[in-house]
């Protein structure tokens, strides 16, 4: 499970005055799908923040390529690009019902001391469950 894809109906209120999704709201979208990812592997932030690790967004690199309108039936797929150090980082993709493809992210978190803010390594238990998907 490398990758997981949620579904997600656009509001009204994350739409402009032009009927489309505000860009700011794919950054929404793209932490609800890393929130799902790591649901299905069996983590949660809660579950971090409880071990004293924090995920503060590190760099963040989005192409728009395609609208997206209220009420348009849109996926986001979440993909772990590699074997987590201090940093782990995501690749995403919003497609359609139709695989064609809105917007593509790269994005990456720094695993964080809850109380020095110094980056630190993943909690032992979320860094082999992660080696067992490469």
């Amino acid at each position: 499970m490398k990758s997981t894809i949620i579904p997600i109906t656009p509001r009204y209120a994350e739409t402009d005055q032009m009927g489309v999704v505000h860009h700011a709201n794919y950054l929404i979208y793209l932490e609800l799908g890393r929130m799902s990812w790591l649901d299905t592997l069996g983590f949660s932030y809660n579950e971090m923040e409880k071990n004293g690790v924090l995920l503060p967004v590190y760099n963040i690199d989005i192409t728009y390529r395609k609208p997206i309108r209220l009420n348009d039936e849109i996926f986001v797929k979440t993909t772990i690009k590699n074997i987590p150090t201090t940093r782990v980082e995501f690749y995403y993709e919003i497609i359609d019902q139709n695989d064609v493809l809105h917007a593509s992210a790269n994005l990456t978190l720094v695993f964080t001391d809850a109380n020095s803010f110094r980056p630190r390594k993943p909690i032992p238990e979320f860094l082999e469950a992660c080696k067992k998907l490469f």
